[in-house]
């Protein structure tokens, strides 16, 4: 069974990321595809309400989703921004530093020291990284800060860090129950990107929903493979999984850089093999310790 909902959450994760670039190069802001992919998780979700039941919750239930909601809807909105503005083959090996986060997250709150191994891992990821941009400068250090400057990049490390935090929320939220935290993290996420919406795109709503009728379709499709690749990641989570699950998760590095060259024509794609290559490697070094 681990090995079906690593393959669900892999398989669905990959495919809703490709739809959420593609509407993104069809005009379609970022936050209000996050806000249209939410609208379509409360309308899976609200019907299942009628299964919980509600005097079992636990009184800390309600805390942890509403914080794992909040962090990761602003997690959602960053890298659907990151998807919106950087190669998907770029993209995609970044998602080695959520390994990273974890382990700076560990050693911040649970006191935890790296070991040598770790951070020989950690080393690993910074190098791959060198190869992800193409070397405009003569120094590795400048060829790094190029990728550092880059916003879409930034908007990814963001999204990684906000989704590590919210994990932690979601991890505490799911001891009550798979369904009933999918459910509650689909409906209380919606108001709170609508409010979002609201505040960063005021004057662009009604002609955001007017593009929308001609992708409604790619939008319901993004929305039921969200909903079905976070009750694969909330499944992981309830049996303990996590970093077994990571470590299959690399995989996607690559699958992520091919998608990129087959569907967007991303160049130096040699290059960004051996990038996600190395830092895969790297990200298994950190999970193994």
């Amino acid at each position: 069974m681990e090995l079906l909902y690593v393959a669900g959450r892999l398989m669905f994760s990959l495919a809703s990321t490709v739809y959420q670039k593609k509407l993104a190069q069809h005009g379609l802001h970022p936050f209000y595809i996050v806000a249209a992919t939410y609208l379509v998780l409360g309308v899976l979700a609200a019907p299942l309400l009628q299964m919980i039941q509600f005097s079992s919750l636990r009184h800390d239930f309600w805390l942890n989703i509403w914080l794992a909601s909040l962090f990761d809807v602003a997690g959602w909105m960053f890298l659907v921004l990151s998807l919106s503005k950087t190669d998907l083959s770029v993209f995609g090996p970044l998602n080695a530093y959520k390994v990273v986060a974890s382990m700076l997250l560990a050693a911040l709150f649970l006191h935890e020291v790296p070991s040598a191994q770790g951070l020989s891992g950690v080393l690993l990821i910074i190098i791959g990284s060198f190869f992800l941009m193409p070397a405009k400068a003569a120094t590795q250090a400048n060829r790094i800060g190029g990728l550092l400057r880059d916003k879409g990049v930034q908007a990814r490390f963001l999204s990684i860090f906000l989704f590590s935090v919210g994990t932690v929320f979601l991890k505490k939220s799911v001891a009550d129950g798979v369904l009933e935290t999918m459910v509650f993290w689909s409906l209380i996420g919606l108001p709170l990107v609508l409010l979002s919406n609201y505040f960063f795109l005021p004057n662009s709503v009604a002609e955001q929903i007017k593009t929308t009728k001609q992708h409604w379709y790619s939008v319901s499709l993004i929305g039921a493979m969200v909903f079905a690749m976070q009750y694969f990641t909330l499944l992981l989570l309830a049996n303990m999984l996590v970093a077994y699950a990571l470590a299959l998760f690399q995989l996607g590095m690559v699958l992520q850089v091919l998608i990129g060259y087959r569907l967007f024509n991303e160049k130096d794609i040699a290059r960004k093999l051996l990038a996600s290559l190395v830092m895969m490697a790297g990200s298994l070094l950190v999970l193994m310790n």
